[in-house]
């Protein structure tokens, strides 16, 4: 056996200056196995990564197969040192693996160390080793340290023997918690176990490339000792199941995994091709050149004068940092300047843009599949949706009625599988559809769609492997874990809505026990009607949407009569709440005409009827209540004059008898403009007012007209000026004629008024 001393390459993940070293060290090494940090698991998925057809950036993602789930995310762009190492072994034919721990132990420590954290064990606290480390060189942060530091230094060796330093210096400063650094040390031992096996296999060790992270890349040598057999044996473990996958730049920013993140993932694509035809020193003028191109696209135009102006700013704050070129911070502060002018606002859309862009990756088709993946593909071909998997967006209509016209059952029922396919992944948050509401709610058998592919709706689909192996599973444990989170009744009645659209018939009678557990203590008014209102929708789903209804009518009736006993107790609020209370009133009186034979339409009316007669309830409620009275026939012109008198009277509040008729006027107008002895009675309450009086109720009065049409108003003005005793004509020249300037200046004041003061 012998004693091995293999080459050791430190890197940071992600790193375009790592990749640009590595590959001039493998040239120069010329090594017979290249050995990588990563999950070594993976190693059956090494001939992916540089299968063609294979476009960077993707992932490799490692999850667990029990509850809950817990997940490694492994990305890599074509800058990473990883990725660029096994093109590099591809194309020279030479070993590759990776050394890691393979995901099943890595994930059981990772997850043992998050829930070992606690108040037994001391943590780190303050600023980071990393930002300690960047604040003693005289940086700002970590990021701008590396990138001055390392990034841009293309001399031969110095960024691998810094790196190894740099490496050696976080291990004796660093004071990571117990957990931590034990979990390292195990990953260590199996790493030096791993290189051992390799140089068994008759590798020479000067021939061995090991690509590591800094932190480890000093204690992997023949100093200490690998884990033995046994050792690795006796790990804890737990099932996991791994699969590479498409990733974009827009995650890559905003997500870390098994290596750290990258916030700028388009500015370090630049300065990799920069680096490859070793013309660093066009990276800032690229940055400011598109960040100008990205803001005249919005509309604003910045000169090439100002961009380069912005180039020679970034490189002098350079220099007076002692860096050979610009870092990332200096580059965005320089576009602050020159095209910002001072303000982020004006340059921080496009900033974004320049830092993160829009690559998105892909694998050729059937590389590493999940199984809902191929499920998807499945039901794509058996629905006959293939010819939407498309970059181009397609409108499609769905008709979910019974085709009689076919033969068969599936084809009969084509569009209605289809429509429960696509609310299936639209609960996955899967983007491959986007729903069109139509405006006619009472066509429950049309649905409208648009389908559009794209690789973020392809990774969104194997993100969704964490929830099911297939898109049926999946979604019914997206709608079980939204049902869990569930606390109020609206929650659980927007859970059997949604699980009625997929067609997932468990999943529905699993919130309705849910939903009547959660009715009987609520007594929230909006709360229990929006549940009704979606009872009310999923009852009249049924038959279209073929599923028995019969176990959701005694919870339809159970809400409706909890609701209407609710109605007049939450009358008692302010303006801002009568708003919800009278969107939730218009719900239950919907259902009591649609389903006024399954629900107690007697009690909701004289619910209506005490609220309509209520002095110390909200006016714009009662007047409401008075205007849902009358469209329904049951407020005879006796009742209602008297109403508008004991409302409208000298006596009354200003701003209360004009709320009580705003709230009248908010439904069915032809049926208030058809009553005389309304108008004649208000124009007698106006008449009544006195002057601080009538400015009062012109507010809440010019508020309740807003809602009228032209034509309604004409009525209205008419009508009144029959009771005045003037003329159609007079009337009409009165409207038609053009406001005097200090009329159009009260009207003005009135627009302005302040309701707080009221």
């Amino acid at each position: 056996m012998q004693k091995y001393t293999p080459h050791f390459f430190g890197i940071r993940h992600l790193s375009p200056g790592g990749a640009y070293h590595l590959l001039k060290f493998l040239d120069e090494v010329k090594p017979t196995a290249v050995l990588i940090e990563g999950l070594s698991d993976a190693n059956s998925q090494i001939e992916y990564f540089t299968a063609p057809g294979t476009k960077p950036p993707f992932a490799v993602l490692a999850y667990t197969e029990e509850l809950p789930i817990k997940t490694l995310l492994y990305p890599m762009a074509e800058y990473s040192p990883e990725y660029q190492a096994l093109v590099w072994a591809n194309n020279h034919n030479v070993h590759a693996e990776f050394i890691d721990l393979p995901s099943d132990v890595f994930l059981t420590l990772e997850y043992r160390q998050i829930r070992g954290t606690g108040e037994s064990e001391a943590q780190p606290t303050g600023t980071s080793i990393y930002e300690k480390w960047a604040e003693t060189a005289g940086e700002e942060d970590h990021e701008s340290y590396w990138e001055r530091s390392f990034e841009h230094n293309l001399l031969k060796d110095s960024y691998r023997l810094g790196v190894y330093e740099f490496g050696k210096g976080l291990r004796e400063l660093s004071h990571d918690s117990p957990s931590h650094m034990a979990q390292n040390l195990v990953r260590e031992a199996y790493m030096r176990k791993k290189i051992r096996e390799v140089l068994d296999k008759g590798h020479l060790a000067q021939k061995v490339v090991v690509v590591t992270g800094a932190y480890h890349s000093s204690v992997l040598g023949p100093e200490m000792p690998p884990m033995t057999e046994e050792e690795f044996e006796s790990l804890p473990r737990i099932k996991t199941k791994l699969t590479l996958m498409p990733y974009s730049y827009y995650k890559l920013s905003s997500r870390s995994g098994y290596g750290a993140g990258n916030g700028a993932p388009q500015y370090f694509e630049h300065m990799w091709d920069c680096m490859k035809k070793n013309d660093l020193e066009r990276l800032p003028a690229l940055y400011l050149s598109g960040i100008a191109g990205h803001m005249r696209e919005s509309g604003t135009h910045r000169s090439s004068a100002e961009a380069i102006e912005g180039v020679r700013l970034a490189n002098a704050m350079s220099a007076m940092r002692g860096g050979i070129a610009p870092v990332l911070k200096d580059l965005r502060d320089a576009a602050i300047v020159c095209l910002g002018y001072g303000e982020l606002s004006a340059v921080s859309e496009a900033v974004a843009r320049t830092e993160i862009g829009t690559g998105i990756g892909s694998l050729p088709e059937g590389v590493s599949r999940t199984s809902i993946q191929d499920d998807f593909y499945r039901e794509l071909k058996r629905l006959k949706l293939d010819k939407y998997r498309s970059a181009v967006a397609m409108d499609i209509e769905l008709d979910l009625r019974e085709n009689r016209r076919v033969q068969s059952k599936d084809a009969a029922y084509l569009d209605l599988n289809r429509s429960f396919f696509l609310h299936r992944l639209r609960v996955l948050n899967v983007s491959f559809q986007k729903y069109k509401p139509r405006a006619q709610q009472s066509a429950t058998w049309a649905e409208a769609w648009t389908l559009r592919w794209t690789p973020e709706a392809e990774i969104e689909l194997v993100e969704s492997t964490l929830k099911g192996e297939t898109i049926e599973l999946a979604s019914a444990y997206a709608l079980k874990d939204m049902l869990e989170k569930c606390g109020r009744v609206e929650e659980a009645s927007a859970v059997i809505r949604e699980a009625c659209l997929c067609g997932l018939i468990d999943a529905m009678e699993m919130a309705r026990k849910e939903l009547q557990r959660l009715a009987v203590d609520s007594g929230a008014f909006a709360e229990i009607a929006a549940a009704a209102k979606d009872m009310a929708t999923v009852i009249s789903y049924g038959d279209i949407r073929k599923f028995d209804t019969s176990h959701f009518i005694p919870l339809l009736s159970q809400l409706f009569l909890r609701g209407a006993l609710l109605l007049v107790e939450a009358a008692r609020c302010d303006n801002e709440a009568a708003k919800i209370i009278i969107e939730a009133i218009n719900s239950l009186n919907s259902i009591s005409l649609e389903h006024y034979n399954v629900v107690d339409e007697g009690i909701w009316l004289e619910e209506l009827k005490k609220l309509a007669g209520l002095d110390d309830r909200n006016p714009k409620l009662s007047g409401y209540a008075c205007s849902i009275l009358l469209e329904r026939n049951l407020m005879d012109n006796d009742r209602l004059s008297s109403e508008v008198m004991r409302r409208l009277s000298p006596g009354i509040e200003a701003d209360i008898g004009a709320g009580w008729f705003e709230g009248l006027s908010l439904r069915n107008k032809y049926a208030l403009i058809a009553r005389t002895a309304l108008w004649e009675q208000i124009s007698l309450y106006v008449e009544s007012l006195e002057d601080d009086g009538f400015k009062r109720a012109l507010v809440f009065l010019r508020r309740a007209f807003s809602s009228f049409g032209p034509s309604e108003k004409r009525s209205v003005c008419e009508i009144l000026g029959e009771i005045w005793g003037v003329g159609s004509e007079e009337v009409s020249d009165i409207l038609n004629r053009e406001l005097e300037e200090e009329e159009q200046k009260t009207l003005e004041d009135i627009n302005e008024f302040d309701f707080g003061d009221i």
